[in-house]
């Protein structure tokens, strides 16, 4: 080859370059151009790319892939084996999913669903809730076998006997002897309560309160309760309807609140609050306050409406255990408005410091 066919060889490799060159930057900046509208599309829709597939075939190549110019002898490429028609390919070694059902909405995901099985019990009972939580789900199949299955407290029934104050009193004019307790049965939500409180003097009851009350729990210190009362003694009978509340208050006061309905439309309430300051685990202080109103005046029983009684006193307890604990107190008593005045008309006293010895038990 003579250096003139060299030089031209050389001018014709860099002036394909240049045209190639070329080429690729115009290819380069129509695919920036155009592509906007085509992930516009893309939003929009489907695109139906066959037009341009079929422009591409058309297309001839042949000009621009001239390489006549180019000296192929170190290494003249064959690439016919390599440029398989896309159209005649075979990928059905690569590509059988017969196996497969790919249906999203028929898939069997049912080799899965273990892993939850066991915690949830399936239910069709018309309610959105498809799924509940089975309790005996990790029980794997066993119970309680011959021991049967155990019983909580709140499925226990219990009782208990309270005599909160069982004292003599001593006073001036008088001694007496005084009780006041109560008797329940039941659960830890509801219960029936038998209460008593009264007075015996020279050995005859003087004055008994009793009420017959059913005890529900609303919350975890405050029950409401609904039942009778019934007042007997010296006097007269009495009978009413009795609704209310008991339970620890804040600081834990104990609080007892009744509100009742009588016989000619009488009407009573009746309030008690009581506080143990504890000195030692043993020797309790016991604040206690106790009165009564009415709604008429009761000639018979001597009581009068408004405020009929008020009574505040202390209570020095030594618990040798908790169900036993004797005590020594003080009480200052007094009679207000109607049944004051009827304590006078016979004269008797209208206030009175009571001296208490007594013990409190329970079982």
């Amino acid at each position: 080859m003579t250096t003139v066919q060299l030089i031209d060889q050389v001018r014709s490799r860099h002036k394909k370059q240049a045209t190639n060159s070329f080429f690729c930057g115009a290819t380069f900046a129509f695919v920036l151009i155009l592509s906007p509208a085509a992930f516009a599309q893309e939003a929009s829709g489907p695109v139906d790319h066959t037009q341009h597939m079929n422009q591409a075939e058309d297309m001839d190549h042949s000009e621009h892939m001239d390489h006549s110019g180019h000296d192929m002898d170190s290494g003249e490429m064959d690439h016919s084996e390599h440029m398989m028609d896309s159209d005649e390919m075979d990928h059905s070694q690569h590509m059988d999913h017969s196996g497969h059902d790919m249906d999203s909405g028929e898939m069997d995901h049912s080799e899965h669903a273990g892993h939850g099985a066991a915690a949830t019990a399936q239910i069709d009972d018309g309610d959105d809730t498809k799924e509940l939580r089975d309790p005996h789900a990790y029980a794997e199949g066993e119970d309680f076998g011959p021991l049967g299955r155990p019983r909580l407290a709140d499925e226990k029934d219990f009782w208990a006997v309270l005599i909160e104050r069982l004292e003599a009193v001593d006073t001036d004019e008088n001694s007496w002897a005084a009780f006041d307790g109560q008797v329940w049965y039941g659960r830890t939500y509801d219960r029936v309560n038998l209460q008593l409180e009264g007075e015996v003097d020279s050995g005859e009851i003087h004055e008994l309160r009793t009420e017959l009350l059913w005890s529900h729990a609303i919350t975890p210190f405050w029950d409401t309760q609904l039942g009778l009362r019934h007042d007997s003694g010296e006097d007269p009978n009495r009978y009413w309807m009795a609704a209310g509340f008991q339970g620890l208050a804040q600081y834990w006061f104990h609080v007892e609140a009744m509100l009742y309905a009588g016989q000619r439309g009488n009407t009573a309430a009746r309030f008690e609050a009581e506080y143990d300051m504890l000195f030692t685990q043993r020797l309790i202080l016991q604040p206690r306050l106790e009165f009564n109103l009415y709604g008429q005046n009761d000639e018979i029983r001597e009581t009068g409406s408004g405020l009929s009684n008020l009574s505040v006193g202390l209570r020095l307890r030594y618990e040798f255990t908790r169900h036993f604990g004797p005590y020594l107190g003080v009480e200052w008593a007094g009679l207000y408005g109607g049944t004051a005045d009827f304590a006078r008309a016979e004269n008797k006293p209208t206030e009175q410091t009571r001296y208490l010895l007594g013990v409190r038990i329970w079982f």
